[in-house]
């Protein structure tokens, strides 16, 4: 449990379990020496959902705001006051804000991250897309192809109940979601935009699939990179967004968020990690 202090005027973190591997710190502590903000802290604590009420009940004035990666996204949101329509869209929240009045809001950034992401390599607008996992990265990736795929997205899952529930969110979102068992994953790479949202390892063998003539591959990994997939996606010559840029452009949204700066430095933010990675 942080221990609560007077000497920092600011301060904010990330929970979630395991959370050593996490380069949250890293990034929002780039975005608070470059802007400046020499009272603001930024660290990182292992809280499982168990723990998670308690954590959150005793924090003070001083706490600006927290991020959430698993397994708390969901579990944080009957302890807040509010959450974003962004965020309820597909029940989840990886960023919460302390406000001035007391009220402690949540957000998703995980999903418009997602879609700069993908902007900032030049891809608006696919016909189709494929998802390869049935996880909560796989649902804010749904809600990121709502706002960028025009015709039907393929999730390619392990199980009847997975695909159901990545139907539902379909549903839930506007979105025509088509489900395929995951012996036919491979089939996955032809489609213009694919997007992996699976743990370490579980794409690895899709490797050898790669087509000749591919479009963007979006893996949602950051450590260790390049995943076998993203290398042999650069070597067809196709575009590749990576873990490392999804976290960057949710990063930014929360600094903003939870500053208040009207714009985050993404390039020192980057950087910062790039190096961090670079050192592990």
């Amino acid at each position: 449990m942080p221990a609560r202090t007077s000497e920092t005027r600011r301060r904010a973190a990330v929970l979630g379990s395991p959370i050593a591997h996490s380069l949250s710190p890293v990034l929002h502590r780039a975005a608070y020496e470059t802007l400046g903000l020499d009272d603001w802290s930024y660290d990182r604590f292992e809280v499982d959902e168990a723990a998670l009420p308690g954590f959150v009940t005793e924090l003070d004035d001083t706490w600006a705001g927290l991020s959430l990666t698993m397994p708390l996204k969901r579990a944080i949101i009957p302890l807040l006051d509010g959450i974003s329509d962004t965020a309820a869209s597909v029940e989840a929240v990886n960023t919460v804000v302390f406000r001035a009045d007391g009220r402690r809001v949540g957000d998703n950034t995980d999903i418009p991250g997602m879609i700069a992401a993908l902007r900032e390599r030049g891809v608006e607008k696919v016909e189709s897309a494929a998802v390869l996992g049935a996880g909560a990265t796989a649902s804010s990736a749904l809600a990121a192809l709502a706002r960028v795929c025009a015709g039907p997205v393929t999730a390619y899952v392990r199980s009847e109940a997975r695909a159901e529930e990545m139907r539902g969110w379909g549903e839930r979102l506007g979105l025509e979601v088509r489900t395929a068992g995951w012996d036919r994953a491979a089939e996955a790479l032809a489609a213009p935009l694919v997007v992996a949202t699976t743990p370490a390892g579980t794409t690895n063998a899709l490797a050898a699939d790669v087509p000749g003539r591919v479009g963007t591959l979006f893996d949602v990994l950051y450590d260790p990179w390049p995943t076998p997939l993203a290398a042999a996606w650069s070597e067809r010559g196709g575009k590749v967004v990576g873990g490392l840029d999804l976290l960057v452009h949710q990063a930014v949204l929360q600094v903003e968020q939870m500053t208040g700066v009207p714009r985050a430095p993404l390039a020192a933010m980057r950087a910062a990690g790039e190096r961090a990675l670079a050192a592990r």
